[in-house]
């Protein structure tokens, strides 16, 4: 999708350079360069638009996921999430947090086995940049999947493609290649030289199977079947494999060591094989704690949309829309300053250490219900706000998908124009170069027969 006239010529006919033995000339490229220049501002158009688009659209993302970021919070202190704690019994086996639904109780936890991601490193190579295979053309396949007991079990759809040839059949390049797929891939220096080493990511189902056709040598090098890991070039430094627990006797799997599914309620973070009691219970003193984190992470949120507003999405209607919503919620949320939280005229929350403690130790209840009050507290109304702005046909998708149609559409009108200058390009070069060779003489309609 090549727009730069100069760019074009040097695909097409290579670096127009004397005594290179290329088809063009300079006099020529030059001559073509200037005759395609009139359509520069039209593709300086496009660019900047690409680029505006580009831009928003990044910054829509970067809005989604502090919006998400702020919701998690106010979910997490809603409901009986305020005021409880979590403790464990034994240190080291794992942490635990309370959120929404958290009820009082002890439950007794085995962890048997932690999360943990596949590690494949293939046989050494004394340099980064030696050859690996015959450099014919190899398509190389990355699968993601199950092991099980009648083999490997593809997941479907989650497979990547890539192409080794001679132009990137080095480690370094193969990691390149794997890495431009979205594989974590890396080369590494060890004792006895260079090696390919390729993670996946946490959970059984993150097993990768890399596959090979078109040249034998490369795939025995770095093919790998993780249903038969000792018959393959790359050797299996750890298994991908879920976290596995029991809670009171019931079992559970986790793809990873974050578990939200254990107790309700509750977050579990395994730290390690072991057995342990968590006991959930009600704790007033975590009530300050959690509203000086609703207060901060208020706060981290409204810098973020200020950021935004000035940078990535200046003038954008969604953003202001969201944030004016988020700010006449707050101001709206009755009660707070009389628990300590107050908003300042640059719309941060300010928290009044002393006068929230005190509100705690007058009536713990009351401070609670500001906050979450069956769906009715500030915490609780927010985080249904923040939600219905991300849910599928909410403003944020509606606008994503508004700049993605308009991102595809620009796209598309450069792709037809780099077309259009390539054929202009071959045309103009055959005349001017008619012309250099006949002293001036040739014209387009000779080109035309």
């Amino acid at each position: 999708m090549n727009t730069n006239a100069s760019n074009i010529l040097s695909s097409l006919y290579g670096k127009p350079t004397p005594g290179t033995g290329t088809t063009l000339s300079p006099t020529v490229a030059a001559r073509v360069q200037q005759a395609l220049q009139g359509q520069k501002g039209t593709i300086d158009k496009l660019n900047a638009g690409l680029t505006q688009d580009q831009t928003k659209l990044s910054g829509l993302g970067q809005l989604q996921s502090a919006l998400a970021s702020f919701g998690a919070l106010a979910e997490g202190i809603g409901g009986a999430g305020l005021a409880t704690s979590a403790t464990s019994s034994a240190k080291g086996v794992l942490t635990a947090a309370t959120g929404a639904g958290a009820k009082a109780g002890t439950y007794q936890v085995d962890v048997r086995q932690l999360a943990q991601n596949q590690v494949l490193n293939s046989a050494t190579q004394p340099l980064a940049d030696s050859k690996i295979g015959s450099g014919a053309a190899a398509t190389v396949r990355i699968e993601l999947g199950t092991v099980t007991a009648d083999g490997f079990k593809a997941t479907a759809g989650a497979s990547k493609m890539l192409t080794v040839d001679s132009s990137n059949n080095t480690l370094e390049g193969i990691a390149k290649a794997l890495k431009e797929a979205g594989v974590d891939a890396a080369v590494v220096k060890g004792e006895g030289g260079y090696s390919l080493q390729v993670k996946g990511k946490d959970g059984a189902a993150q097993a990768i199977r890399i596959g090979v056709v078109g040249d034998a040598a490369l795939k025995a090098a770095i093919g790998f079947d993780p249903a038969a890991p000792g018959a393959t070039g790359m050797k299996q430094a750890q298994a991908a494999q879920d976290a596995l627990l029991t809670v009171d006797g019931k079992e559970v799997s986790s793809a990873s060591n974050t578990v939200g599914t254990a107790i309700a309620g509750a977050t579990l973070t395994l730290t390690a094989a072991g057995k342990t009691d968590v006991t959930v219970s009600h704790d007033t003193s975590q009530i300050g704690k959690n509203v000086a984190a609703f207060v901060q992470g208020y706060n981290d949120l409204s810098a973020r949309l200020a950021t935004l507003q000035r940078g990535a999405l200046k003038g954008d209607s969604t953003l202001g829309n969201i944030s004016s919503q988020l700010s006449q919620m707050v101001k709206m949320g009755s009660g707070l300053a009389e628990a300590g939280v107050s908003l300042d005229s640059k719309g941060q929350l300010v928290l009044d250490e002393k006068k929230l403690k005190a509100a705690i130790a007058a009536d713990p209840a009351a401070v609670t219900k500001l906050f979450t009050n069956e769906g009715r507290g500030l915490a609780d109304k927010l985080d249904k706000k923040i939600d219905a702005f991300s849910a599928d046909g909410g403003a944020l998708a509606r606008t994503r998908s508004q700049v993605t149609r308009d991102l595809d559409n620009l796209a598309d009108r450069k792709e037809k124009l780099a077309r259009s200058l390539t054929v202009q390009a071959q045309a103009l070069a055959q005349l001017y170069t008619m012309q250099e060779q006949s002293g001036g003489t040739g014209s387009l309609l000779d080109l035309l027969g």
